[in-house]
């Protein structure tokens, strides 16, 4: 049987060569236009010389949409598309909340406002978003139903207008002091799940899938991303160092509200006022809270949400009936997702 790194071997030159179509330079385009855009894919230096080792992400979304689609009908091809207009609405996010977060670095690199600044990042953002609606067009076979484009650029709408509402209340809850582990549930799943409902529904109407298994892809896709967000959360606070490539408990030392965090501060009073004091957490400090985290319960609060998203997950893929191997490749890719340690 294959392994999932053949699976990956296999399609992530598929969804750069497409990405690489759509991002070819228009003739009229300034240099730098196209530059900050190639840059922030991972294929260029901030000089425009191509560089040895692709510092692009790992394209999951791409893929799951790939997969999906491959697992209703057998041919990725009609996915491939929507696989490129995922991964280009994902790095459009992206652009933008480096900018809105003042994040210096994404993916061991800076980042493309760092360099040419801000209104030429919100510029180059801007300009990846459109070329993401502009990809299912552009790559699309001439005997593509119609309708089907339609709803394909109806579901990535949909899908843009939940991701920007996930990002609206994060930075608002970032100015706000008290905010519900309910409130935050809600904004990772506009943030974090509804671009990965997305592609795994886009793979499924490419691939020609019913309704209903449409659906349960789109949930199996939601609670993958809850899944994923509520162990991302954990693993910044209780991962191993070594193997994240983190300080330790790194949301502490930042004073992020992550879902742990969250549970804490609605069930400690010690805790709400050591968040309320305004000097910096130092390692002793951030130590004393990760024991109040212990204390009431919020590492086993959140490993049992994790626990319920993932099973929740395996369930709808199962009711989707995947076909062939890429049946075995969705169910390897979430276990990937679900079971790292870093």
């Amino acid at each position: 049987m294959k392994l999932l790194s053949d699976y990956f071997d296999r399609l992530l030159p598929i969804v750069e060569a497409d990405l690489q179509t759509v991002l070819t330079p228009a003739d009229n385009a300034p240099p730098l236009f196209y530059r900050m855009l190639h840059y922030h894919m991972g294929w260029i230096d901030e000089n425009g010389q191509p560089v040895e080792t692709r510092r692009g992400g790992k394209r999951i979304r791409p893929i799951l949409c790939l997969l999906t689609c491959e697992a209703g009908c057998g041919d990725l091809s009609a996915a491939r598309p929507a696989a490129a207009a995922v991964e280009m609405i994902h790095n459009f996010s992206l652009l933008h909340d480096d900018i809105q977060d003042n994040s210096p670095t994404r993916r061991g690199r800076t980042t493309v406002w760092k360099i040419w600044g801000e209104a030429q990042a919100i510029n180059a953002g801007d300009a990846q978003f459109a070329l993401a609606f502009l990809a299912i067009p552009y790559l699309q076979k001439e005997s593509t139903d119609p309708a089907v484009t339609a709803h394909m650029l109806q579901i990535l709408g949909e899908t843009c207008l939940e991701l920007t509402r996930g990002q609206h209340l994060d930075m608002l809850f970032e100015h706000r002091e008290k905010v519900t582990t309910g409130e935050y549930l809600d904004m990772i799943e506009g943030k974090t799940a509804a671009l990965l409902r997305g592609s795994a529904l886009l793979g499924a109407l490419a691939g020609g899938c019913d309704e209903e298994a449409q659906q349960h892809y789109a949930l199996f896709g939601r609670n993958l991303g809850l899944a994923f967000q509520v162990l991302d959360d954990i693993l910044d606070i209780w991962g191993d160092p070594a193997l994240i490539g983190k300080k330790a408990a790194i949301d502490i030392h930042q004073r992020k509200k992550s879902l742990p965090v969250l549970y804490g501060l609605e069930r400690s009073e010690e805790l709400q006022k050591l968040y309320a004091a305004e000097e910096p957490f130092d390692d002793d400090r951030v130590a004393e809270i990760v024991a109040l985290l212990d204390r009431v319960g919020a590492h086993d609060y959140a490993e049992q949400l994790a626990r319920r998203y993932s099973d929740e997950t395996l369930r709808h893929l199962a009711e989707a009936q995947p076909q062939g191997e890429a049946a075995w490749a969705l169910n390897e890719l979430v276990h990937f997702l679900l079971h790292r340690d870093r």
